[in-house]
């Protein structure tokens, strides 16, 4: 399959400076310890794939105002024992001090620059040119041969080191952006029968999903729970009960009911929600069908038995799937059977995605991470993407890749 974008393998990268956009942000602790370095470690072979360049890292630590708004220095001690080898960490970003470190590099170094959002122009949403302009770029651009980025997970957003690179050095995907466009795209366009199962709490994610991938012809069933399933059912005209309907009321969601209502009339032979549900009657998982919801006034914590059922099923035999949001309460254990069962049915599909966020919590609780064909590493660059958005931070290396292609014809003629 031709890309449309250019990835390292389009590149002799022997010997150059890589500048290369990672996403290391990373739960950390008060005394500034990382508790958990799977994002620094799914970097590695994107890093390794560059072992013959100077690759200079850039990266982020959560944002200003956060307790756990950190200098990048633990994430370079991490990744220096995850590699085996140095990594420098160098307390600056773009000035003088940063452009001696990276034009002292030899080919095989790494180092790791501060935390891009120390600089307060990062984070500005602001066009490639405008941002190819800053201070920031046009400092560290002769010193830099090619941009790499692998930070999917902020791509939606157009931030500098995202995107102000792009314009003025030969610049393309990392592994990591490769798998996520390649592994999506395959989902939206992907093996038949194709299942969306849409859960959890953030109801208007779940529901510019569904839109996007029914009106396209993506999806041949979505299957709805969590939340969002309950704002389904209340569209389908089932009474879910006074307490499931006050906390759509108390998240905002009430607005929604109206659209899904639209939405089942045109796709409704494509849209399956429960039947019955797991109601929480003082900590405990009771069995309800949908008119013993209604007349219920506990809360519906996860899909009941019959609907797993029906749902795995469907599942299993499909030639594709994508998993985004639990099925129910999920961090507690008596409400976490239907996401646990829907996640177990997954894997026996023929090609299976998982969106990011909390579904991929408890796949890796249930240590299948393995097992899945591909697993987001960004929830919200995910939704913007299954959602039919444009993310700024491909879009750019698309647009890059038929600029060259456009340049290396004319040069042909």
């Amino acid at each position: 399959m031709t890309k449309d974008f250019f990835t390292i393998d389009d590149f002799d990268i022997s010997g150059k400076t890589v500048l290369l956009r990672v996403d290391f942000n990373a739960p950390m602790g008060p005394d500034g310890r990382i508790l958990d370095d799977s994002r620094i470690k799914s970097h590695i072979r994107t890093i390794s794939d560059l072992k013959e360049a100077k690759v200079v890292l850039l990266a982020h630590q959560s944002r200003p105002g956060k307790s756990d708004f950190m200098t990048m220095q633990s994430h370079a001690k991490v990744l220096s024992q995850l590699l085996g080898r140095e990594v420098r960490y160098v307390d600056d970003i773009f000035g003088s001090y940063a452009r001696s470190c990276i034009s002292s590099m030899e080919p095989g170094d790494i180092i790791l620059l501060e935390n891009v959002r120390f600089y307060s122009e990062e984070s500005l949403e602001r066009t490639v040119n405008e941002h190819a302009e800053s201070y920031f770029v046009k400092k560290l651009l002769p010193f830099i041969d090619y941009f790499f980025n692998d930070a999917f997970a902020v791509s939606h957003r157009s931030h500098l080191s995202v995107v102000g690179f792009t314009r003025d050095v030969p610049c393309g995907a990392g592994r990591i952006m490769e798998s996520e466009i390649l592994s999506l795209d395959r989902g939206l366009d992907g093996e038949r029968p194709c299942v969306y199962a849409l859960g959890g709490a953030k109801v208007d994610d779940s529901l510019r999903v569904a839109n996007n991938v029914l009106s396209k012809g993506s999806a041949d069933i979505v299957l709805f729970s969590g939340i969002v399933g309950n704002v389904v059912l209340a569209a389908a005209g089932f009474n879910i009960g006074q307490t499931n309907m006050d906390l759509i009321e108390k998240l905002g969601y009430a607005s929604y009911i109206s659209p899904v209502r639209n939405m089942l009339k045109e796709f409704g032979d494509k849209i399956r929600y429960p039947t019955d549900v797991a109601l929480n009657i003082d900590g405990k998982r009771v069995e309800a069908n949908i008119k013993e919801m209604g007349k219920s006034q506990y809360p519906a914590n996860d899909i009941g038995l019959e609907t797993i059922v029906s749902y795995t099923s469907i599942i299993e035999s499909a030639g594709t799937v994508i998993l985004n949001g639990p099925a129910g309460v999920s961090e507690n254990p008596d409400f976490a059977i239907g996401t646990h069962e829907i996640i177990r049915s997954a894997v026996n599909a023929k090609f299976s995605i998982i969106g990011g966020g909390h579904i991929s919590a408890e796949v890796h609780r249930l240590g299948m991470d393995t097992q899945f064909s591909h697993i987001s590493t960004g929830g919200g660059a995910c939704i913007e993407y299954l959602s039919g958005t444009e993310l700024p931070g491909i879009r750019v290396l698309r647009e890059a890749a038929a600029r060259r292609r456009n340049d290396d014809s004319g040069d042909s003629e």
